[in-house]
C-alpha cells in the first residue's frame, strides 16, 4: 500500500479558506489552521499540491510531533521520530525554528538541540561514528513549537511557490503571484468574461488570471525540493507534469487587459507575459486610469492602485478613488474588486462595498473592497 503523507500548506494570513478550497476542488479533506492547512496524502499529492496551488506559499510534510517542556524532552522526542525515512547520512538538513507561547522559547537552543538529535538518529540507523558529511541532497527542515507542542516539518517546495518564474523584471511595490492569485481567485470572474487590470504595474494580476482561465498549473514550468530528494520516486514528476498538460485549456479565447499611466510599467508587463507563454492572451497598454471606457456591458475589473502610505502620496491615493467612483459607479453589471490599505476608501469612491475583505499584502493590512454587479435581465 502507497505511504501516507500528513501534508501541510503554508499561508498567508487571511488566505487559509483560499487554498483551503483549492484543495477541495483538488479533491483533498483539509483542515484549516491559522497560517495553514493540513491533509493526507501520497508522495503524487505532495507532487501535484506544488504543481497546482495558486495562493499557497510552501508545502511541507510533518515528520511529527509531540509535547516537550524540557530540552531533554525535546531531544528525545525528535531523536523517536523517522527521520531515516527522509535523510540519507549525507543528507545536507539545516534547522530552522520558530517557537511561541512555549516553555522551550530560545529558538536557536530549540535549533541546535534538534540538529543534534538528528545527527544522533541518522549515526545510529545508518551505522556511522563519524561526523556527518552533508554533502548530499538538500533538505530544509523546520522545528516549530507552540504553546509546547512540538511539531518537525521537511519542505517539499524549495524556493516559495509565489516564484512561478515568468516575471523578469517588476515594479516598486510589486504583489507576490500567490496574492494576485487570490484576488483572482476572490473575485466572480470567468474566462467568458471581459477581465481588466486598470492600474497593472508589471502585470501580475492579468497574468495570474490568464494561467487559472487556461487551466495552467503555475508550478509547470519550476521544479521542487521534493524531485531532488532520493525517497521520491522521479517517474511521478513526469506523469503528473504530463497529467497537467492534458488539463490545459488553449482554445477558449479571453479577453485580458491590462493599463497602466506608465509606458515602462506597460513594457515590463507585456515582457513579463512573454515569459509566461501568455502574450497572446493579454492586452497592456498605457493609459491613465480616467481614459478607461469599457468595451463591453460586463466583466470584472481588479485593481491595485497605490495605496499613498508615503508622506504626501495619500492626496494623489484619494484623487485616484475619487476618479475611480465617478468611473466605475455607473458600471454596474461590472464587478468591480479594489485593494487598498486606506479604511476609508468607501467614503472617497462614493459607495459602500457589497464586501469587504481583511488580507495582509505581506506585513501590511489592507481590505478587497467588493462591489458586486447586478445581473442583466433578459
Amino acid at each position: 500500500m502507497e505511504k501516507k503523507y500528513t501534508i501541510m500548506v503554508t499561508v498567508a494570513a487571511g488566505l487559509e479558506s483560499v487554498v483551503g478550497q483549492e484543495l477541495k476542488n483538488m479533491g483533498y479533506d483539509v483542515r484549516i489552521d491559522n497560517y495553514r492547512v493540513f491533509f493526507e496524502g501520497t508522495q503524487a499529492d505532495i507532487m501535484r499540491a506544488n504543481l497546482w496551488l495558486r495562493t499557497a506559499d510552501r508545502v511541507k510534510i510533518v515528520i511529527g510531533s509531540f509535547e516537550a517542556r524540557t530540552f531533554e524532552e525535546l531531544f528525545q522526542g525528535i531523536k523517536a521520530l523517522p527521520v531515516e525515512d527522509y535523510l540519507n547520512y549525507d543528507t545536507e538538513f539545516p534547522v530552522a525554528g520558530r517557537s511561541q507561547k512555549s516553555i522551550l522559547h530560545s529558538v536557536p537552543d530549540v535549533q541546535s538541540i534538534t540538529k543534534k538529535a538528528i545527527v544522533e538518529k541518522l549515526q545510529e540507523a545508518y551505522h556511522v561514528r563519524t561526523r556527518l558529511p552533508e554533502n548530499g541532497f538538500f533538505a530544509q527542515l523546520e522545528v516549530m513549537i507552540a504553546k509546547d507542542k512540538v511539531m518537525l516539518t521537511l519542505d517539499t517546495t524549495g524556493p516559495s511557490l509565489f516564484k512561478r518564474g515568468y516575471r523578469v523584471e517588476k515594479g516598486a511595490a510589486p504583489l507576490k503571484e500567490n496574492f494576485a492569485a487570490a484576488l483572482v481567485l476572490l473575485t466572480n470572474w470567468r474566462k467568458d468574461l471581459p477581465f481588466v487590470d486598470p492600474t497593472c504595474g508589471s502585470g501580475t494580476i492579468a497574468i495570474e488570471a490568464a494561467l487559472i482561465g487556461r487551466n495552467l498549473a503555475p508550478g509547470l514550468t519550476r521544479t521542487f525540493a521534493i524531485e531532488k530528494m532520493d525517497w521520491f520516486d522521479t517517474d511521478l514528476s513526469d506523469t503528473i507534469r504530463e497529467e497537467a498538460e492534458d488539463k490545459a485549456d488553449y482554445d477558449t479565447v479571453m479577453d485580458i487587459h491590462g493599463y497602466d499611466i506608465d509606458p515602462r510599467m506597460v513594457r515590463i508587463a507585456q515582457e513579463n507575459a512573454k515569459h509566461a507563454g501568455l502574450s497572446q492572451d493579454i492586452t497592456f497598454e498605457t493609459m491613465d486610469l480616467a481614459d478607461w471606457q469599457p468595451e463591453s456591458e460586463q466583466g470584472v475589473l481588479v485593481a491595485n492602485p497605490p495605496y499613498g502610505e508615503r508622506l504626501g502620496e495619500l492626496d494623489a491615493a484619494e484623487a485616484l478613488y475619487k476618479t475611480m467612483g465617478t468611473l466605475y459607479r455607473p458600471l454596474v453589471h461590472w464587478s468591480k474588486y479594489i485593494l487598498t490599505s486606506d479604511m476609508s476608501f468607501e467614503k472617497v469612491y462614493g459607495q459602500k462595498a457589497t464586501k469587504k475583505r481583511k488580507l495582509y499584502n505581506g506585513q501590511l493590512r489592507v481590505d478587497y473592497f467588493q462591489y458586486w454587479a447586478k445581473p442583466i435581465k433578459k
